[in-house]
């Protein structure tokens, strides 16, 4: 078996789906991609039994057929080589010969029929959407996943489908993000939880464009298919937790301020807080904002004051400053809204302008103040 393709263009594939290859597999042959000729396609498999990536380019050849080649030196292989054709050479005993302008080098391929197999899609539960929307709906989520094993449902994206959209939400306990759309229409009322790796894999290979993928899903597997790329990945079996029940209903009173000045503001304050809490308090009275961060153990103290448009009683609130910052990179307008009641009860931030079609709600827990 013999084809032949550009150097660069492999690489570039090959590094679209080498993060679905866990650095420690139980199968060996999980360090490998799978390579599938035919018809001057050539179709790349990386899985780790639990997210499977297929990526298609095309090549020349006369031959159809299939070999494992191990990741590791194929990538290490390519990055050092100058862009030129490379013709692979595969004998019956899986040798694989790679030649270039000016080397040959050889590798010693796997037996093909040992990878594993694909799970089937169920067509019955397929919808499209525009490939930027589900890069969005992850990246407004993703970052407020726990990464605590013990509530796996939480390590995860919940996917909420009905009729009338597209719901996404992620919490770790301390915080929660619900990101809505209601421009996508799926075939029916559904709801699973789909794993981090797979996602952050996602939103690194799919455009932000309004290309058009498939979204497909059965009781175990969710599939995403967009022109020459598949993803394939295992759901969470667990009951993600009832998070409407979490939201607080009326937060009578309003904070309206500059995202970014806010944002830089915390990055100032959060440096003199405690390592473990990141605690920084925020004292608002009438429309001037007070943040104050303290360490101490170590002596350590900040205060930064700012102005702020405010519509309640003057209220003194403890957050957590690393939590507040990468909420407030999710929302993308000038300024936010910060919905609070008391010193214990739960913030929400909003942006002041939601795009048609969307709705970004974000919660975050208060922090005990140390007086």
């Amino acid at each position: 078996m013999k084809f032949i393709v550009s150097s660069t263009q492999l690489l570039k594939h090959v590094q679209q789906i080498s993060g679905v290859i866990s650095a420690n597999t139980v199968l060996p042959i999980l360090e490998d991609f799978l390579f599938e000729i035919e018809k001057n396609k050539l179709t790349i498999v990386a899985t780790d039994l639990e997210t499977v990536m297929k990526i298609q380019m095309d090549i020349e050849a006369k031959d159809t057929g299939k070999i494992c080649i191990p990741a590791k030196i194929l990538l290490d292989s390519l990055k050092n080589l100058p862009e030129q054709p490379l013709t692979f050479n595969i004998d019956k005993n899986y040798s694989v010969e790679i030649t270039s302008d000016n080397g040959k080098y050889k590798v010693m391929g796997e037996n093909p029929d040992n990878f594993p197999k694909d799970p089937e899609a169920d067509t019955s539960n397929s919808f499209p959407m525009p490939s930027s929307a589900l890069v969005t709906a992850i990246n407004k989520c993703i970052f407020a996943t726990s990464s605590d094993e013990l509530r796996p449902a939480m390590t995860g994206i919940f996917f909420e489908l009905t009729p009338k959209g597209l719901r996404t939400v992620a919490t770790d306990a301390h915080r929660l993000v619900k990101f809505s759309r209601t421009d996508i229409e799926c075939p029916e009322i559904a709801n699973f939880v789909v794993p981090k790796k797979p996602l952050n894999l996602l939103k690194n290979v799919l455009p932000n464009s309004d290309e058009e993928l498939t979204v497909s899903y059965n009781s175990s597997h969710l599939f995403v298919k967009l022109a020459d790329t598949e993803l394939v990945c295992r759901l969470i079996d667990a009951r993600f937790p009832d998070y409407k029940v979490v939201i607080p209903i009326d937060n009578p009173y309003k904070l309206t301020v500059n995202r970014n000045d806010f944002q830089n503001a915390l990055r100032r304050v959060s440096v003199f807080s405690n390592k473990s809490t990141n605690q920084v308090a925020v004292t608002i009275t009438g429309s001037e904002l007070q943040l104050a961060a303290q360490d101490v153990d170590f002596s350590f103290e900040g205060n930064e004051r700012m102005a702020c448009q405010y519509d309640g009683e003057d209220l003194q609130i403890a957050f957590n400053a690393k939590f507040l910052i990468e909420m407030l990179s999710a929302a993308d307008t000038t300024e936010v809204v910060i919905e609070l009641s008391t010193p214990t009860k739960a913030g929400i931030i909003k942006p002041t302008e939601q795009k048609e079609n969307e709705e970004l709600l974000m919660l975050v827990m208060p922090l005990m103040l140390n007086n």
